[in-house]
């Protein structure tokens, strides 16, 4: 009986310098047909301009994976320690001001 790919395993590899990681406060995402695009930005008070400090270009379907993996983790966490509680939508800047293409 073969094995299906799911049992695969495969190592990752993680530089220091990617594990150190980057804050991010905001994003931005935006699609095309083919690929869904994130824009992860540092926002800082008093600062007029904000600049993109990584982007994540996906694949569709990997968009829609991540999406449910981090429903998934939300749950969890939000099971181990509390809700996690949204500040009043009014007092945020929107979610993206550019439309949904890329």
């Amino acid at each position: 009986m073969e094995k299906s790919n799911m049992d695969a395993q495969f190592q990752i590899e993680l530089s220091e310098g990617v594990a150190q990681g980057i804050y991010s406060n905001f994003t931005v995402i935006t699609h095309s047909s083919s690929e869904v695009i994130l824009d992860f930005v540092r926002v800082l008070p008093g600062v007029p301009k904000a600049s993109v400090k990584s982007r994540v270009i996906l694949a569709p379907e990997h968009a829609k994976r991540l999406m449910l993996a981090l429903q998934e983790n939300i749950r969890k966490y939000e099971a181990k320690y509390d809700t996690i509680q949204l500040y009043n939508e009014e007092l945020l800047p929107p979610i993206s001001p550019l439309k949904g293409e890329a």
